[in-house]
Parts: structure tokens; C-alpha cells; sequence
């Protein structure tokens, strides 16, 4: 039985085949959720502007900390992963490539990132974007670019990283969603936990946020953007790509210096 807010959602969208399409995923996915799965909220959330808050709210109802505990650095941080998550997740909606072309930047590397990717978001429309998306990440059969971590670890899926990464998940308290069967190794899933450590949503030490990171992310993801940046099929996406190279370096510097 589904709960209220993936039916709120399905409502919004215009149904479950209609709900699959702008998040980017095959309609069975959608059919056999009974909630919609936390790597999958924010893309949700986006596609249809049914809140986080009612998507999820074992999750969302309130965050660990109040706003203004948040340290504003790792507020930014948050962003900066929640963006990310909603891009690998599902292809952009208009009204997130409109909110995506005011971006502003700065002399800074990620300055410069940001405004390619406002520039290229600013030039494309939705449709365009979505076959862009479904090109790079879906195909038929399968897309220019495969987004896990045991694809790029060990060339094959579902494979030694993703149990390692199930067990931590576990130990974080982090639970997968029955009947949901993307793995949790996808990128837009682990930059949407990275985004709630940073938020305080999930509770964890900044020492467990560092080795979450380290043995997660880190050894493969920024290949991935390198990949994302140079397809065949990348546009808009070429951007994204340059954005998660920079701010992949700019995570791994900061982990590093708070050794």
C-alpha cells in the first residue's frame, strides 16, 4: 500500500508512468514503490514540488539541528551536494534550470563552475535535457555512462563496493526502502547522504562524515564527472560534469586538511 506522500506525488505528476518520465527511471520502478526512497526524494521533490517534508517525513520532518546551527559552510555544502543529487538523479525540470541559470560566480574554481552551468542552463530547454539525460544515463539498454560505484571500482554492478557500502548504510542507521531496487551506489544517492550529513539530517561525526567519504566517493566519483564532461552525449551536462570535478577536489582538500 503507498503512503500519503509518494501518492501526493504520483497526484501531482499526473500518474505513475507520467511521474517515472521526469525523474528519469523505468514506470515498474515507480509501480513497486510504497514510499518513495530516500536517494530518491529530492528528484521527487523536484519533478512534481511536492515537499521533501511530505515525501519523506521520517526523514525530513525536522532537521538534526536548527537552521541557524548549521555551520554556514556546511549549509553551502549541502547545497552544493543537494544540486548535484537532483541532476545525477533525474533529468532538471524547467523551473529548476530557471533557478539553475541565476546562479552567479566568482574569480573562484567553483565561481567559474557555477556560471558555465548557469550559462548552459540558460541555453537549453526541457526536452532537450531530457533526452540529454536518458542518452547519458539510461539508453536503450543501457546509457553512455553508468553512475555507480561498483561500475567504476570493479567494472561490473552490484558488486563488492555496494556491500560495503550496504553495511555502513546500516551501521549510520540509514535504511534502504522495500521493493525499491535502484542500488544504493548511485551517485545521486550517495551526494544526497553526503548533503544530509552536511544539513545535520543524518547525525554523524565529521570523523564519520570524512571516512564515509573517503571510502565511498572519493576513488571513483570525480572519474565519473571527468567521464560525464567529456561524453558524446553531455550538453548541459558537460557542465555538471566540470561542477562535480571541482567541488570533488574542493571536498577532498577540506577532508584532508581536518585530518
Amino acid at each position: 500500500m503507498r503512503d500519503a506522500g509518494l501518492d501526493r506525488a504520483i497526484n501531482a505528476a499526473g500518474g505513475v508512468a507520467q511521474l517515472a518520465r521526469k525523474i528519469g527511471i523505468a514506470q515498474p520502478s515507480v509501480s513497486n514503490w510504497n514510499r518513495v526512497p530516500v536517494g530518491r526524494v529530492i528528484a521527487v521533490e523536484t519533478a512534481t514540488g511536492v515537499p521533501r517534508q511530505q515525501l519523506r517525513p521520517d526523514f525530513y520532518s525536522e532537521p538534526a539541528l536548527p537552521d541557524n546551527d548549521v555551520d554556514p559552510v556546511d549549509a553551502a555544502r549541502a547545497r552544493e551536494y543537494e544540486l548535484l543529487a537532483v541532476l545525477l538523479s533525474c533529468p532538471p525540470s524547467n523551473a529548476l534550470l530557471g533557478e539553475i541559470a541565476h546562479l552567479r560566480g566568482d574569480a573562484t574554481p567553483l565561481g567559474r563552475a557555477h556560471a558555465a552551468l548557469a550559462e548552459a542552463a540558460s541555453e537549453v530547454v526541457t526536452t532537450g535535457v531530457e533526452r540529454e539525460y536518458f542518452d547519458l544515463f539510461v539508453g536503450l539498454g543501457r546509457g553512455e555512462l553508468l553512475p555507480y560505484a561498483s561500475y567504476y571500482l570493479t567494472g561490473f554492478l552490484n558488486e563488492r563496493p555496494l556491500s560495503r557500502l550496504r553495511d555502513d548504510l546500516a551501521a549510520l542507521g540509514i535504511e534502504r526502502v522495500e521493493n525499491n531496487f535502484e542500488p544504493e551506489d548511485h551517485a545521486g544517492t550517495l551526494c544526497e547522504i553526503m548533503a544530509g550529513f552536511a544539513a545535520g539530517r543524518f547525525p554523524a561525526s565529521e570523523a564519520s562524515q570524512r571516512a564515509f567519504f573517503e571510502k565511498h566517493i572519493v576513488s571513483w566519483m570525480g572519474r565519473m564527472f571527468a567521464d560525464m564532461e567529456r561524453a558524446t552525449s553531455a550538453r548541459f551536462y558537460k557542465s555538471v560534469g566540470t561542477l562535480g570535478q571541482v567541488f570533488m577536489k574542493i571536498e577532498a582538500e577540506a577532508f584532508t586538511f581536518a585530518n
